[in-house]
């Protein structure tokens, strides 16, 4: 049976949350760890230690190159992301959900990704991605289905008393609405556990980092135009009157009001 996007949409907008199996293949996986680990050493090398509060999380993966751009060519993911934003819809973060060996990190509080709530509309989109097995003793994220309506943060005991838990092979996804109330959990094991997350937004919101001019120096002549889009490189408010009255194929605005 074919991937049901209606469905899998419905059951953001109801549960919170749908996760999916099997997005990416063994290879990418593999690659991308590789990547990862790379990245995380010199973000280490960029903090001078690795005793500061985000150890083990990039900040922007995106301008790693490689696999973090190449991941938007995956179509299952960015048609599951579209089925709830909208094809406008843009990366406001984009970093990794790495947990270190024996340590919990920033994620172990109970947060939203999402200040905001407006009824009946989504803004934010959360898409963590395993690449690796997430299990109860290497810290898989508790959530709380349902809470994406929540204002104030639920109480601890009843948060865990009735939280899920993303447990998944490598290769899965959660999606979720930026507005449900998660932690994550401790990695009891001598390895790390890596994953990434991506935060996506309307594509008229501003991103946490303003990803076209930081990846600026970077080579992008053989990124696809999805990727592209998606990092919000179409998304851009003009600065000149040039860029303004240029050709609708040449405007650095070129998203769908979604």
């Amino acid at each position: 049976m074919s991937f049901n996007l209606t469905e899998f949409a419905k059951k953001v907008e109801e549960d919170g949350y749908c996760v999916v199996e099997n997005v990416l293949s063994a290879e990418f996986i593999a690659e991308t760890k590789n990547e990862l680990q790379q990245a995380i050493q010199k973000e280490q090398e960029y903090h001078g230690t690795s005793s500061y509060n985000d150890y083990g999380m990039v900040l922007l993966c995106a301008l790693y190159g490689g696999n973090f751009i190449k991941l938007f060519d995956n179509k299952l993911l960015t048609d599951c992301i579209e089925a709830v934003l909208g094809e406008g819809s843009i990366v406001y973060a984009y970093t990794s959900s790495s947990m270190p060996p024996n340590k919990s990190n920033y994620s172990r509080r109970i947060h939203v990704d999402s200040p905001r709530i407006i009824p009946g509309y989504m803004t934010n989109l959360g898409v963590t991605i395993a690449l690796d097995d997430f299990t109860a003793e290497n810290g898989a994220t508790y959530f709380l289905p349902k809470s994406h309506h929540l204002a104030e943060p639920p109480a601890e005991e009843y948060f865990y008393a009735n939280a899920k838990r993303f447990i998944a092979k490598a290769g899965s996804v959660w999606f979720f609405n930026a507005r449900t109330w998660h932690a994550g959990g401790d990695n009891k094991t001598s390895e790390w556990r890596h994953g990434l997350t991506l935060n996506m937004c309307r594509p008229y919101m501003k991103q946490r980092l303003d990803i076209p001019r930081a990846m600026a120096h970077m080579d992008l002549n053989n990124v696809s135009e999805k990727a592209l889009q998606k990092l919000g490189f179409l998304a851009q408010t003009p600065a000149s009157y040039d860029e303004y009255y240029a050709p609708p194929e040449k405007r650095k605005y070129r998203q769908k009001y979604e």
